[in-house]
């Protein structure tokens, strides 16, 4: 960083845009100033997309726009912008969707050409800075972008125009008929993720390795519909596979994004908080069906993997006001990982050789290391990222192990952490927030009830806006609340999202199944009912991924891609099916069985495109079951029942009260002497029951 310069994106609120505010280059944010400069002065605009913690990102920023010469060149021929991926995903789908379709990949950083019109001509990942293997260095390239611009500029224009039209049709999304949805479009999905199993090291695929919870969340789902124990043999190994590699912390908590291997073992050392909170509803599915199947050893295992995430991000990730982090970077001083490696001298000399033997044989360390760090000019030698290579200590050697570690904690306490990417989004707090409230619930543990609900009221004071005081109680002509999608120092910004909407509503779902508190349900409702009218497309099913009249987006697209995250289009849908069934209410039913609809070809035939919607899928085709507690919350045996209700795993049922804004036949159930169960599909219920036991066992 270099101080002399300072350019427009030191006004911004996002780490990643200020991370670039001090590079020779003008970076402009993406807003109409930008584009009113690209207009007037004729110019190409040269797009950046990354987000803070992206490697890659750093290592194009240290070798080109720090670049006098590089930053020179962009500032005469070109309007430079830079865009944080995480906060304007909207902007960063659009591009990302013609540079895939243009060059078979995708990434980041994401550099694309525009026309002034924002139409993309020209476009890739990271460019190096030097020519190699017969490809242009970045200047270089730059430098053709320029000429045929200055030369060729309405052929530019011409074929940005066409590739526009084309894009238009890669995204536009009809339904198509004769689509039915039944259960084997999940049994064939399920089918066609056990054929990428790993048999060896779990995960569902090969090197590099994305955890991608969507996919054993679903391969779980479809194991207790269809009685397939092999299916439900493989999430189970494949969770212990991660937990026990270098992709999990084993130090501080909380999961790495990736590994570079088949084995778990070297990770890309930045982590998200949306991947840890999927990885903490994986975990407490593996808990509740090992309990029941393994024996309660073994669920202790996961159910300690669950309290490591969220222990790591109460510790690490979270705001004083209650608000969750986006994330911590791969590097720390320069180098990938030395915040998180080890060598063999260090840990021989800061440990007792007792200590130190039992530590090297159970996390691996060796003299020659596991990770070769390729981050730096000048490589550290010699790193060990631990893992558990040999779990099985005899009981002797634990309280070594216990020692050692708390030595090893010490130490790294002291290190210069990675950067923490301290913007909350409403999106991923909202996947959060409903792992708080589900792990609260099935663990019965307050600590993680109180985070949950102290993360609501954050969000909602901070990125809410409710519907104006008259609008409210008018369901049909009632002004929208807005949800806002990001927070950072005090500010908000003043963008909405699908994402930001249905992940903070399948969010606040669950925490309302956690607590019954008829207030969740209520701002559930108002929450769903401004989702379906800024999103939501009447016409042919399915949620646009932003507003309408966005003047800055050449496009408006229906996000269909669950990958790392999931699709706002399959936890909307999830969500409302859930919604609808817990108020009886068809106006989120409805939206709901539309996008199914609208996506069912693509269910069909690219399961794994779509693997979360799945979800919503397999939820959908039963009646689901209902557990109704009646009674005072504050009677003796009111929260053993909720938490009975929550320990079966089940993914097709609902957890309701019976006050509220419930549906009708729920309020006319009555609670006996003390708080009182009864599990429902339609109208039929089983005996009602005031014993935690007798309810665990009806369900």
């Amino acid at each position: 960083m270099d101080a002399k310069h300072t350019n427009h994106l030191a006004r911004e609120k996002s780490p990643y845009l200020l991370q670039h505010a001090h590079n020779p280059v003008a970076w402009f944010a993406w807003n109409a100033a930008a584009f009113a400069k690209a207009r007037t002065e004729n110019k190409p605009i040269f797009l950046s997309i990354g987000y803070s913690t992206c490697h890659w990102c750093h290592v194009m920023e240290r070798e080109s726009f720090e670049d006098e010469k590089i930053g020179a060149f962009l500032n005469e021929h070109f309007v430079s912008i830079k865009v944080d991926r995480e906060e304007r995903p909207d902007v960063d789908k659009i591009y990302m969707t013609f540079v895939q379709s243009t060059t078979g990949s995708g990434g980041w950083p994401l550099n694309v050409f525009l026309t002034p019109d924002l139409k993309p001509f020209f476009g890739g990942t990271y460019f190096p800075p030097d020519a190699r293997h017969g490809r242009p260095s970045f200047l270089q390239l730059l430098q053709q972008i320029a000429e045929l611009w200055r030369e060729r500029k309405m052929e530019i224009c011409a074929s940005a125009d066409e590739l526009h039209a084309r894009l238009e049709l890669i995204t536009a999304r009809d339904a198509k008929e004769n689509s039915p949805l039944t259960p084997q479009t999940l049994q064939r999905a399920a089918q066609m993720f056990k054929d990428a199993y790993d048999p060896v090291n779990g995960g569902f695929g090969g090197a590099p390795k994305f955890p991608q919870p969507s996919i054993p969340l679903l391969v779980l789902r479809a194991a207790k519909r269809f009685g397939d124990a092999a299916a439900v043999k493989m999430v189970l190994h494949t969770c212990d596979k991660m937990a026990a590699g270098g992709i999990h912390d084993q130090l501080g908590g909380g999961f790495a994004r990736y590994a570079v291997d088949a084995e778990w073992l070297v990770p890309h050392f930045e982590k998200m908080l949306y991947d840890n909170a999927q990885l903490a509803q994986l975990y407490l599915d593996a808990h509740l069906i090992s309990k029941a199947e393994s024996g309660k050893r073994k669920a202790e295992t996961y159910a300690n993997t669950v309290r490591d995430i969220l222990d790591y991000v109460l510790r690490d990730l979270t705001h004083p006001g209650g608000g969750f982090f986006s994330a911590e970077d791969a590097d720390s001083e320069g180098h990938e990982g030395k915040f998180y490696c080890w060598t063999k001298a260090e840990l021989s000399k800061l440990l007792t050789v007792e200590e130190y033997n039992v530590a090297a044989k159970y996390f691996g360390i060796t003299a020659a290391g596991n990770f070769v760090d390729h981050s730096h000019p000048t490589p550290l030698a010699g790193q060990n990222v631990l893992s558990r290579m040999n779990p099985d200590l005899p009981a002797h050697d634990l309280p070594l192990l216990a020692s050692a570690k708390m030595k090893m904690s010490e130490v790294r306490a002291k290190r210069v952490r990675p950067h923490l990417d301290d913007k909350i989004l409403a999106s991923w707090n909202g996947l959060m927030l409903g792992a708080f409230a589900r792990a609260a619930a099935v663990f019965g543990e307050a600590k993680y009830r109180v985070a949950a609900e102290k993360n609501l009221q954050f969000l909602r004071e901070k990125l809410w806006e409710p519907p104006p005081q008259s609008a409210i109680g008018n369901r049909q002509s009632a002004i929208p609340g807005t949800l806002f999608h990001r927070w950072r120092d005090g500010e908000r910004d003043q963008v909405q999202l699908l994402e930001g909407y249905a992940f903070l509503l399948d969010g606040v779902i669950q925490l309302y199944e956690a607590t019954l508190e008829p207030k969740h349900l209520a701002f559930a409702i108002e929450l769903a009912g401004a989702m379906i009218a800024t999103f939501y497309d009447p016409a042919n099913g399915g949620f646009w991924q932003s507003p309408a009249g966005m003047d800055d987006l050449i496009l408006r697209v229906k996000d269909d891609y669950d990958g790392a995250e999931p699709s706002g289009n399959s936890v909307a849908t999830l969500a409302l099916l859930k919604l609808a069934a817990i108020t009886g209410r068809d106006e989120f039913r409805q939206p709901a069985e539309a996008t199914l609809q609208l996506f069912a070809h693509r269910l069909q035939t690219q399961p794994a495109a779509l693997a979360f919607m799945l979800h919503a899928l397999d939820f959908w085709l039963d009646e689901p079951r209902r557990v109704v507690i009646v009674g005072d919350a504050n009677s003796t045996n009111f929260h053993d029942l909720l938490r009975a209700a929550h320990a079966v795993y089940q993914p097709n049922k609902i957890v309701l009260g019976s006050t509220g804004a419930v549906e009708p036949f729920a309020k006319t159930l009555a609670a006996k002497s003390e708080a009182t169960a009864y599990v429902c599909t339609g109208i039929a219920c089983q005996p009602p029951t005031q014993d935690a036991k007798v309810l665990q066992q009806q369900l």
